[in-house]
């Protein structure tokens, strides 16, 4: 009966494919992780992107609003604008793809580090925004961001040497790796220095597919018209 409903699941999805709603690719750090949580899933879907011109799409990219309303999905009959809960949502769809893992203590640790990614490092995002253009070498890092990244690199450094990698848990890519995956682009832009083990993991983001496509999209994206994130200005 399970595989059944699975299987109606399916075919629903592609008669009927979800909607994704984006912001910019390139400076959007909650749509990239919306995209790949979708992708992960498996579900057919389409991007409807909102204009940088959007206040509530500014707000985001801007760090202004309190309510993360970007990405939001749509989909038979749900609506969700939460990162996290669009993950919960997804696995509970589509559990085939583990998204968020079979082992219980895997999965434990997969919510826990995606929670701390969604309400914390603050500094981090407001001190080195994604920008998948630019490249600023010897950024300087203040204490709060260098706080951030340090405890990153622990997170990352536990779970690959509790779980073994290439993933944060272990050998199959999970709602983490989606959760963490624009902090390593921003890692990349303000060239933040890795030891080994995170290097390794920051090749293996980079690496999978759907994350170099996203960059890919996003450093061929029109210039959006937000001066407030111009790197040549603002550093």
């Amino acid at each position: 009966m399970a595989v059944q409903t699975r299987r109606r699941t399916a075919a629903t999805s592609a008669v009927e494919p979800a909607v994704l709603r984006i912001s910019s690719r390139n400076y959007s750090s909650w749509s990239m992780r919306g995209w790949l949580l979708c992708r992960m899933a498996g579900i057919a879907f389409r991007e409807e992107a909102v204009s940088a011109d959007d206040a509530g799409s500014r707000a985001e990219l801007l760090l202004q609003s309190s309510s993360i309303l970007i990405p939001a999905l749509r989909h038979e009959g749900a609506e969700l604008w939460d990162t996290l809960a669009i993950a919960e949502y997804l696995n509970e769809l589509v559990p085939e793809a583990r998204m968020l893992l079979a082992d219980r203590l895997a999965r434990a640790r997969c919510r826990a580090i995606s929670g701390e990614m969604h309400a914390g490092f603050a500094a981090l995002r407001s001190t080195l925004p994604m920008n998948l253009r630019a490249v600023v070498p010897n950024f300087t890092l203040w204490s709060g961001a260098r706080a951030d990244i340090e405890r990153i690199l622990w997170i990352w450094r536990d779970c690959l040497g509790r779980w073994g990698g290439p993933w944060l848990l272990g050998a199959e890519k999970s709602v983490a790796d989606a959760m963490y995956a624009p902090v390593v682009t921003r890692f990349r832009t303000y060239d933040v220095k890795l030891d080994p083990a995170c290097e390794a993991y920051a090749r293996t983001i980079l690496g999978w597919p759907d994350v170099a496509a996203w960059i890919e999209a996003g450093k061929r994206e029109p210039e959006a018209r937000i001066t407030e994130l111009d790197l040549e200005a603002e550093f």
